[in-house]
């Protein structure tokens, strides 16, 4: 069985307050964007798990992937799941804040639990995917929807960007969250994003923020310079997606890449 996971960009991200427990409480819109990896799970003859991957490299040791997680905290409440043969072929950047890897998570649990008949529910679903990493349940759901807490608690919204056209841009730099999320001073947000985002796409930039980016741009100044040249560009609204380093541009008429050709960045456009 093949799937092909999607990433997700965020709609503004406002850190609220640093929790007890070590992680923030924060409120995102996550919007999922037809740009995906393939992934792939088979029978294996084998006693135990295979796991490959082509395609973009994957930091770190391949024992620690995502999917491999996923597998292994299934086959813990369900050891008639067999050993099987896992396949991820990466196209997502990594590092990118486009959620690349909690989509590979999600898939992979969604993907166990049809493959196997374990008739999992929704809400067991997402108790799972949330032990993997606070992006995860959102892929479970895959819709439009306010986050809040963690990333975890989520609301879905309508919201419908499909005639818009998305450009993201990836300039190659791997941005560390943990590093991202030490250099943010958490304050409560001014107004709500869940009502930013239904006023009309070309009222969001003066309100829609990530609170990533002040920490982000001083790092990296070239991140900066693409947000910036994207509204030069035309786009409507543009800003960096999770902790970077993606930056998407929203335009209501065509894009000109022109800016852009000289540069050794990845462009994917959507929609």
């Amino acid at each position: 069985m093949i799937v092909f996971p999607n990433c997700k960009i965020n709609l503004g991200l406002q850190i609220l307050e640093k929790r007890e427990d070590g992680f923030h409480n924060l409120e995102t819109v996550f919007y999922p964007a037809p740009f995906r990896d393939a992934l792939e799970i088979s029978p294996n003859d084998n006693a135990e798990i295979e796991f490959a991957a082509t395609g973009l490299s994957v930091d770190g040791d391949p024992k620690n992937n995502l999917c491999l997680k996923a597998y292994h905290l299934l086959k813990k409440d369900f050891p008639q799941i067999p050993a099987v043969k896992i396949h991820l072929h990466k196209v997502i950047p990594m590092g990118a804040g486009l959620g690349g890897g909690s989509a590979d998570a999600a898939f992979t649990l969604s993907l166990l639990n049809r493959k196997f008949k374990l008739n999992l529910s929704t809400p067991v679903l997402l108790n799972y995917a949330l032990q993997l990493g606070s992006d995860c349940p959102f892929f479970i759901i895959n819709k439009p929807c306010y986050a809040t807490g963690r990333g975890e608690i989520l609301e879905e919204i309508n919201l419908d960007l499909s005639n818009y056209k998305i450009v993201l841009i990836n300039p190659g730099i791997h941005v560390n969250t943990g590093w991202a999320f030490s250099n943010i001073n958490p304050s409560p947000s001014i107004k709500n994003i869940k009502t930013i985002v239904q006023q009309p796409v070309n009222t969001w930039r003066d309100e829609l923020t990530n609170d990533f980016e002040t920490a982000v741009f001083t790092a990296h100044p070239q991140i900066k310079w693409i947000k910036n040249t994207l509204y030069d560009s035309g786009a409507v609204y543009a800003a960096m997606s999770g902790s970077g380093s993606t930056v998407l541009g929203i335009f209501d008429t065509g894009f000109n890449s022109k800016p852009f050709t000289d540069k050794n960045y990845f462009i994917k456009t959507i929609n």
